[in-house]
């Protein structure tokens, strides 16, 4: 199934978890039918704790609660959360657990981020139930509305009943799924459409990144944590900056989880530059969002563009047409700007040896992780 655009939907965005973990918590508590969650990460931990409260109590007034979580990502839930989850009635499934069958199948990983409730409203974004995101790692999600919510719940039931799934939770349970999806009329429909990726199977995401970057008229900007591109992006981006298109990169700066990925990715930074892209460091803490604009095109979900995202993993983003959400990502855009250090290209070009070297050892690891696949 290729994502449809479809009419009709409302996009909230909800940037900084002070906004989208109430709000997602409170569609969780409001829920009366079911709540479909699929995350990566999810560790024993203050938010662990709260996300399962909350699941338990909507289990206990009736609601089928289904948690598919990824067999490495939840590897830091510990056995009593597990248990506690299972007692009180949430079904719980996990995506690929580690195996000694094969190298290749074990660095394939589920890393989407979804929350569905009632089958009525979807959350997406880069969340994970770990508690870094309630204070040190700068995150966006979204609320989602609409007829494209189908298409999530559609993306949760394939992958819930997919042999690569295993556990507690009865596989057959989203068989029969309702759904209560409501078309926005007139001017507050919003048009939407889900792309996914299943590693180098299938790279609609990447595809439709490729499109937008390579028609893009007037601005493009993208925001990932963990960028490492590919020689077609490199290029494609490089020859839009080139033609006088506004294109800007929000990265991380210093404070990073994941440091030789930072460096792996600054290697590329002097042909960017020299292109004409702007490149951002946000200096206040760790930002772990994933959206991009382009034009009036948003895109926005779990996919970061490395080589791990497009190879390997499982993700899956919402897409947005429309200039008013447009407008809303462009003000946090400029807001994380104001925030961030920009990277000056002849002080760059004078950056020390020792940074040149980490670049280089770092670039090297990650070429020799490509060439895995």
């Amino acid at each position: 199934m290729h994502g449809m655009w479809r009419d009709g939907n409302h996009f909230e965005l909800l940037p900084e978890a002070a906004l989208f973990l109430p709000t997602m918590f409170a569609a969780v508590d409001r829920a009366r039918h079911s709540v479909l969650i699929e995350l990566y990460l999810m560790e024993s931990g203050r938010l662990a704790s709260a996300l399962i409260g909350a699941l338990v109590r909507a289990a206990e007034r009736g609601v089928s609660v289904m948690l598919l979580l990824d067999g490495y990502g939840a590897m830091g839930l510990a056995s009593a959360d597990r248990q506690r989850l299972e007692a009180g009635g949430v079904a719980l499934r996990f995506f690929n657990p580690l195996g000694m069958q094969s190298l290749v199948r074990n660095l394939t990983r589920d890393h989407r981020k979804l929350v569905v409730v009632d089958g009525a409203e979807a959350f997406t974004g880069g969340f994970g139930a770990v508690d870094e995101f309630l204070d040190a790692w700068y995150e966006v999600a979204m609320r989602i509305e609409g007829p494209v919510v189908a298409d999530w719940v559609r993306l949760f039931c394939r992958l819930w009943d997919s042999s690569m799934s295993r556990g507690p939770g009865r596989a057959s349970l989203v068989r029969g799924l309702e759904l209560a999806t409501r078309q926005r009329e007139g001017y507050r429909g919003m048009r939407g459409r889900v792309v996914w990726g299943q590693g180098y199977r299938y790279q609609a995401i990447r595809h439709s990144l490729h499109h937008r970057v390579a028609t893009a008229a007037e601005r493009l900007w993208i925001c990932t944590p963990y960028f490492v591109p590919t020689f077609t992006l490199r290029m494609r981006l490089a020859r839009a900056a080139r033609r006088g298109v506004d294109v800007r990169l929000l990265l991380p700066g210093e404070l990073h989880d994941h440091p030789g990925v930072r460096y792996a990715g600054q290697r590329f930074y002097g042909r960017l530059l020299r292109a004409g892209v702007r490149i951002f460091e946000f200096q206040p803490t760790f930002i772990h969002a994933k959206f991009s604009l382009v034009d009036d095109w948003v895109s926005l979900g779990s996919c970061n563009f490395d080589h791990w995202s497009l190879q390997w993993n499982l993700e899956a983003n919402q897409e947005v047409d429309d200039p008013r959400f447009a407008a809303e990502v462009a003000g946090l855009f400029e807001r994380n700007f104001a925030s961030s250090m920009e990277i000056d290209p002849e002080a760059w070009s004078r950056r020390p040896r020792l940074q040149r070297f980490r670049e280089w050892l770092y670039g090297t690891l990650d070429g020799m992780l490509t060439r895995l696949r």
